[in-house]
């Protein structure tokens, strides 16, 4: 799988003129080379995969992730650097750019002390934006990675209902963080252990549950805290950072109720996010633009007498954000092997917000629903 996709950026490389690229977004160098290293740039160590499209590829990382890169890195050759030893990651750029032509980076996700080091070594004229290339080639999902997204909606799902069964009166909000957590790792066990071979890769959530209730409602990624639920009270929960399996990621949201609506006004504006959704739905599908999905759901929301709202979704993968997104202004056309997260959501300020979200594949006819929870305004009273 990854020696195929290092090969195609081979053969896309050459349709854009570009002679190198030089990776560094945690995300793509794990999509290229199955290789992965938690620490990366949050502790100050680059690793930098680079791809000639004719001759060896190349992954620089720190020397003490050398067991691991050996291990998992589908790469033709690995070069390690140490704190403070000689260049450290510098040592081997100089003869790669020098050698090529154009050199493609991603200049929105290149950390800016590479990025200060590459435009040392290179003219500006010879630097290209490789982010389009890889972007398009992560738009379309393998069966390999739906295989994944479709676990993801597994593990995403248990730990809605883990949430869902956790949220009551006098319960405090990190009660419920620790219940998704456990459910979702247990889930992601129990598929690791049935599906995959990667011994390496953890079932750990790792990930600030995002919740809010009662009155921080309307705070969209309010963490958990240690807030004392009460009767009443409106609660969302999200799941769309935590729900991360085997490194896939999707969207998966749900806002409920304890006990009763005391407010109706409440209820009316779930509605319309439920509406909303609905309306993106009706549309997606092979062949509609990003934009046509996101054009329906907001179409609902405004004519409810609700502000533009933001985006309607998002493509995800191995990264939280990938393209396209559904959002106005983005034109790309869908296809068959997307995998988009869609949400319904209605903001009031200061008073009440509702988001519902799933994720979906799109496929050939239409598209196929990757999480499942109940959206009936009366199924969301617990």
């Amino acid at each position: 799988m990854f020696e195929q996709r290092m090969q195609q950026l081979r053969t896309r490389l050459a349709a854009a003129g570009i002679d190198c690229a030089v990776i560094t977004d945690d995300d793509s160098v794990y999509y290229l080379t199955g290789y992965y290293d938690y620490l990366h740039m949050d502790f100050g160590r680059p690793t930098i995969l680079v791809v000639p499209r004719d001759g060896d590829s190349l992954l620089i990382t720190p020397s003490m992730e050398k067991d691991m890169a050996e291990a998992s890195a589908r790469v033709d050759r690995i070069a390690e650097w140490n704190d403070g030893l000689g260049d450290e990651w510098r040592e081997q750029l100089p003869a790669i750019v020098a050698g090529s032509g154009n050199i493609g980076i991603e200049p929105d996700l290149m950390p800016a002390i590479v990025r200060n080091y590459i435009d040392h070594l290179v003219e500006p004229d010879r630097l290209v934006d490789v982010m389009p290339v890889i972007a398009g080639m992560r738009m379309v999902k393998s069966p390999e990675e739906l295989q994944l997204a479709r676990h993801a909606g597994q593990v995403a799902m248990a730990m809605m209902d883990a949430g869902r069964a956790a949220i009551g009166s006098n319960v405090a909000e990190y009660e419920v963080a620790l219940a998704t957590s456990a459910a979702g790792t247990r889930k992601a066990a129990d598929l690791l252990t049935a599906h995959y071979d990667d011994k390496c890769m953890s079932p750990n959530t790792h990930f600030l549950q995002i919740m809010a209730s009662g009155r921080d409602i309307t705070k969209p990624h309010h963490r958990a805290s240690t807030r004392i639920m009460k009767q009443g009270d409106p609660v969302f929960l999200c799941f769309c950072g935590m729900t991360n399996f085997h490194r896939f990621k999707l969207g998966f949201d749900r806002t409920f109720w304890i006990g009763e609506i005391r407010d109706q006004k409440q209820a009316e504006v779930y509605e319309v996010a439920v509406a909303s959704q609905a309306a993106a739905l009706s549309v997606l599908r092979p062949g509609v633009t990003a934009e046509t999905v996101h054009a329906a759901y907001a179409e609902v929301i405004q004519s409810a007498g609700h502000d533009y709202p933001f985006r309607c979704g998002r493509a995800t993968g191995y990264s939280f954000l990938e393209k396209p997104e559904l959002v106005y202004g983005d034109k790309t056309v869908l296809q068959p092997g997307m995998v988009l997260a869609v949400d319904g959501s209605v903001s009031v300020t200061k008073s009440f917000r509702a988001q519902v979200g799933d994720s979906f594949i799109v496929t050939e006819n239409g598209y196929e629903q990757i999480t499942e929870h109940p959206k009936a305004v009366e199924d969301m009273v617990l």
